[in-house]
């Protein structure tokens, strides 16, 4: 794969906001001039056993009709990770995972001497990360953890040592791919650990504590973790009282610095799910889900800020009903994937299906 190849490719997986510059968060929803529109999935996947929760998306870059779509199933003791195609059949069930949480893709770590794609999954019960290697040539997905697991949140107990939430991010200026992870619960500062992802030297991969950044309400807890890889941005949702977002490098100057708190408001229900839309032009959108029974609502925000910089994200669209039940996971495409979803795809679990939805991005722009 090229340099140029792999750099669309990134941009496609950012897969997986305003107290900006010290102003208030003034964003409202459009008034709605009349009743809000329904999205009708493309695509249903078949349901998991148990609890389906979070997905992620891989593209493929040679055929992106045959690309992936990556879903856990969150059960305790007999739970797992189950790959989809496009069409929303099973193609591949890795199992037993305890209690997988959440998922993300990321392209292009280096590990044999070869740039290979990869998926990460939190197993909460057994306090570590499992990494897999996304093979382009069969959809294979293959276990390439270092020593059956890399562990994670050391020194802490109970549900403050049980990893759930994940965003993948590759920094562009060399390469580096690092896993942001949110535990069941933590404290007011220093929510989210952060580790890089490298070769252990033996073909499989480990991860190196790095630090310890975020901030949290103190309500509720923090699951969602998108990055923006691109411009290096890390977005999470604090369920119960915003949207945050930090730097995602940990060697950029403002590191330690919230660059914005949003979505304050206009929730019904607890912020969950966040996905990444870019234009080609860089504009594009930050998409939340409003977690709601019977059928949770999308926000979208201005990706490239607004009036008072880039870090003003003023909500400018909210379709308010998804069909999706109790959602907690979304993924957000922006490459085409095959003639099914030409302009991408938003991806949707969906609670009492036990499954996944997909919806054409056309259809959520209209």
């Amino acid at each position: 794969m090229t340099l140029a190849t792999r750099t669309i490719i990134l941009a496609v997986s950012t897969a997986v906001a305003s107290l900006a510059f010290g102003c208030p968060d003034t964003s409202a929803p459009v008034a709605a001039t009349s009743a809000p529109a329904v999205l009708v999935p493309a695509v249903r996947t078949d349901p998991v056993p148990h609890d389906a929760d979070d997905p992620a998306v891989w593209v493929d870059p040679v055929s992106p009709g045959r690309s992936l779509i990556l879903g856990t199933d969150k059960a305790a003791g007999t739970g797992g990770l189950y790959v989809f195609g496009l069409d929303g059949h099973v193609r591949q069930t890795i199992a037993p995972l305890d209690r997988p949480n959440n998922v993300d893709v990321e392209y292009g770590l280096s590990v044999g001497g070869r740039l290979v794609d990869i998926a990460v999954v939190t197993e909460r019960n057994k306090n570590r990360l499992r990494v897999y290697r996304i093979d382009p040539a069969t959809h294979r997905l293959d276990d390439l953890t270092s020593r059956g697991g890399i562990r994670v949140l050391d020194g802490q107990t109970g549900e403050a040592a049980e990893p759930m939430g994940i965003g993948l991010y590759r920094r562009p200026r060399d390469g580096a791919v690092f896993a942001i992870i949110s535990p069941k619960t933590g404290p007011r500062t220093g929510y989210l650990w952060q580790y890089r992802l490298a070769e252990d030297g033996a073909g499989k991969v480990t991860g190196t504590f790095v630090r310890r950044f975020g901030n949290f309400s103190g309500t509720g807890e923090i699951e969602a973790v998108a990055v923006d890889d691109p411009p290096g941005y890390v977005y999470y949702a604090d369920e119960d009282a915003a949207i945050r977002k930090w730097h995602a490098d940990p060697d950029d100057p403002q590191a330690a610095t919230e660059l914005a708190v949003f979505a304050r408001r206009s929730f019904a229900g607890q912020r969950e799910g966040i996905g990444i839309f870019i234009h080609p032009d860089g504009t594009g959108y930050v998409a939340a889900i409003d977690q709601t029974p019977g059928s949770s609502a999308l926000h979208l925000f201005r990706r490239e800020g607004g009036p008072r910089g880039p870090h003003d994200h003023i909500q400018t669209v909210k379709v308010a009903a998804t069909g999706a039940d109790d959602t907690d996971g979304i993924e957000v495409v922006n490459a085409p994937l095959g003639p099914a979803f030409p302009h991408g795809a938003l991806v949707v679990m969906n609670s009492r299906g036990r499954n996944f939805f997909l919806y054409r991005w056309d259809d959520v722009m209209r």
